[in-house]
């Protein structure tokens, strides 16, 4: 399994298949690659905000291919023409060989657009399930308690965890949320897009090490292979 970071909350996760997870690259001068670009046979987005929901829909019509979205926001990707599909959590949606449990995130998960009358649901995570590996996308959240239940429960081998602060956990709160979660690698994400998310992800580094959890840092485009 090859994970590559596309910046921000966004993630290509490649195996037997490819998973795309929150791509927001138009309008992230941190992406490497255009939306034209990118090819996957899924699409899963933690909530509707515009840096996670993103060039979801597009690329959604251009390869033809399914969203997985909680329920709420789901119903606003069909009102767009996009093919959606909507869970809720505690549910696993396969596809093709590929589970995706959906988990909770704390944050918030509304739509701006006039006339749009849904809502956005809730925040979520994802289990992602493939080749015998599991990869946990917090989605964008803070710290809370049943994170450690996520762990009990699917065991990830890799925690894709926010630690920009502001809008979601910062490195300390972060360096905890691994702690309790007990993947064997971590990867930051949603951080240094834009100044007020500015984070140092090595702060996390001796810590979790102490931990016996490895600090995977990539910049925009690389990849780590599991």
């Amino acid at each position: 399994m090859k994970i590559r970071w596309l910046g921000h909350s966004a993630f290509l996760i490649e195996g037997s298949k490819k998973i795309l997870v929150d791509p927001f690259i138009t309008g992230n001068d941190k992406a490497p690659v255009k939306p034209d670009d990118v090819d996957c046979d899924i699409i899963a987005v933690t909530h509707g905000h515009g840096d996670h929901l993103g060039d979801a829909i597009f690329i959604s019509k251009r390869k033809n291919v399914p969203i997985v979205a909680i329920y709420e926001l789901a119903e606003y990707i069909s009102s767009k023409g996009a093919n959606a599909v909507g869970m809720n959590f505690g549910g696993t949606y396969e596809y093709e060989g590929v589970k995706l449990s959906m988990v909770p995130a704390l944050h918030s998960a509304g739509i701006t657009e006039s006339n749009f009358t849904h809502s956005g649901g809730l925040p979520a995570g994802f289990v992602i399930e493939m080749d015998g590996k599991r990869v946990y996308h917090a989605g964008d959240t803070g710290l809370f308690g049943d994170m450690k239940l996520i762990g009990e429960i699917y065991h990830p081998d890799v925690a894709l965890l926010p630690i920009g602060g502001l809008f979601t956990m910062d490195t300390k709160l972060a360096t905890i949320a691994a702690r309790w979660i007990k993947s064997k690698y971590v990867i930051p994400m949603h951080y240094n897009t834009w100044p007020p998310i500015e984070a140092n992800p090595e702060e996390m580094r001796e810590d979790l090490e102490r931990e016996g959890i490895k600090l995977v840092v990539l910049k925009p485009g690389e990849a780590f292979e599991l």
